[in-house]
C-alpha cells in the first residue's frame, strides 16, 4: 500500500502535465485547427474504439471470476452475493481507466477557450513571480479541491466530469503549457530538486503515518484538509521532481526508450483486463502474495509489450496509436538533422 499509494500521488498529475507541454508544442507547430485534428485522431477514436472493448471484457473475466474462482476477494464476494439476488452483476457506465482520455479531450476545449480569450497574459504573470512561489503556493490552491473528495483521490471515471478533477488535473495541464511556453522556469527550479524530493517524501510519509496508512475514514473536517494538502504537496513536488530528473537523465536520443514511449500507449489501453485475467486465475494458487504481485506484473508487461511489437506496432492500430510509423519518424529525424 505505501508503494502503490505513493506512485498514487503523482503518477496522473504527470501525466497531464506532460499532455499540457505537448498540447502547447502542437499549437505552436500547427496552430488550434492542427491541435484538434491531431487530438481527434489520436485520442477521440482509440476512446471510442477501445471502450466498448474494454467494457465488454472486463465484465466477461469478473462476471467469469464470480462464477469459478474458489478464493474470492472481498469485491468478488460481493460481487456473487450481488449476482445470486438480482441475476446479474451491477451496471456502472463510465470510463473506466480511459478517464484519461476524456479529461483531456475536455482541456483541449479549454486550450481553444483560453486563446479566445487571449489569457496568455496569465502564464507570463506566474513565469514572473519569485521561484519559489509556483512550488509553494499550487499546493496550497490545490488542497481545497482534494478536500471534495476522499483521501486518496479517486478515479474520476464516471461519464459525467468531475469538478474536482476538472481543477486539481486542470492545474497540472495548465503548468505543462505554462512550462512549453516558459521552459528557463525549470533552469530556475533545478538546484532545488534534491530537496524538492526531500519534501515531497516526508510529506507522503506524514500523509501515511498520520492517516494510518490512508485508511483513516473517520477525519475531522481539519483532519481531512491536512491530509488533502499532504497529498497536494506530495503530487506536485514529486511531478516537479520527475520534470527535473527526466531533463537531466532523459536528454539524448534513445532508441530504446523511443520503442518504450510507442509501445506505452498500447499498454495503457489494453493493460487492465491482462492484469485482471491473470489476477483472478491467480487467486486460487496457493502462493505468498507478493510471489503473486510479482508474477501478474511481470506477465502483463510480457504480454502487453510482445503483443505490441508482434500485432500492433506495423499495423493500422499502430499507426493511429503512435501518429506515424517507425520509418516515417526516421525520415523526419533525417530532415531535423539536416
Amino acid at each position: 500500500d505505501a508503494i502503490a499509494w505513493f506512485l498514487h500521488t503523482f503518477r496522473m498529475p504527470l501525466f497531464f502535465t506532460v499532455a499540457g507541454f505537448f498540447a502547447a508544442l502542437l499549437l505552436a507547430r500547427r496552430g488550434m485547427a492542427g491541435l484538434f485534428r491531431n487530438r481527434g485522431a489520436r485520442v477521440l477514436l482509440p476512446l471510442l474504439i477501445f471502450l466498448p472493448l474494454l467494457t465488454l471484457s472486463m465484465h466477461w473475466l469478473t462476471d467469469n471470476a464470480v462464477e469459478s474462482v474458489n478464493q474470492l476477494s472481498p469485491l468478488l464476494s460481493w460481487l456473487r452475493d450481488y449476482r445470486a439476488q438480482h441475476g446479474e452483476l451491477p451496471s456502472l457506465p463510465g470510463w473506466l481507466h480511459l478517464w484519461f482520455l476524456f479529461y483531456l479531450l475536455l482541456f483541449t476545449v479549454l486550450v481553444w477557450v483560453i486563446s479566445a480569450l487571449e489569457l496568455g497574459a496569465v502564464g507570463a504573470w506566474l513565469a514572473k513571480l519569485p521561484v519559489l512561489a509556483l512550488p509553494l503556493a499550487l499546493p496550497l490552491l490545490q488542497a481545497p479541491v482534494l478536500a471534495w473528495v476522499s483521501v486518496p483521490w479517486p478515479a474520476p471515471e464516471f461519464l459525467l466530469p468531475s469538478l474536482w478533477a476538472l481543477l486539481y488535473f486542470g492545474s497540472y495541464f495548465a503548468l505543462g503549457f505554462l512550462l512549453y511556453r516558459h521552459t528557463a522556469l525549470l533552469d530556475r527550479w533545478r538546484r532545488f530538486a534534491p530537496w524538492v524530493l526531500l519534501a515531497a517524501v516526508i510529506a507522503y510519509a506524514l500523509l501515511f503515518w498520520l492517516s494510518n496508512g490512508l485508511r483513516n475514514f473517520d477525519t475531522t473536517p481539519l483532519q481531512h484538509f491536512s491530509f488533502a494538502l499532504l497529498q497536494a504537496c506530495t503530487g506536485f513536488w514529486l511531478t516537479l521532481w520527475c520534470l527535473l530528473a527526466a531533463q537531466r537523465w532523459l536528454h539524448s536520443r534513445s532508441a530504446g526508450m523511443r520503442w518504450l514511449a510507442d509501445a506505452s500507449y498500447w499498454v495503457y489501453l489494453v493493460h487492465l483486463p491482462v492484469l485482471f485475467a491473470l489476477q483472478y486465475r491467480l487467486l486460487d494458487w496457493p502462493l505468498h502474495w507478493a510471489l503473486k504481485f510479482v508474477m501478474a506484473t511481470a506477465a502483463t508487461f510480457a504480454l502487453c509489450l510482445l503483443s505490441y511489437q508482434l500485432l500492433v506496432r506495423h499495423s493500422v492500430i499502430g499507426r493511429l496509436l503512435n501518429g506515424s510509423t517507425p520509418a516515417h519518424r526516421r525520415a523526419e529525424n533525417a530532415v531535423s538533422a539536416v
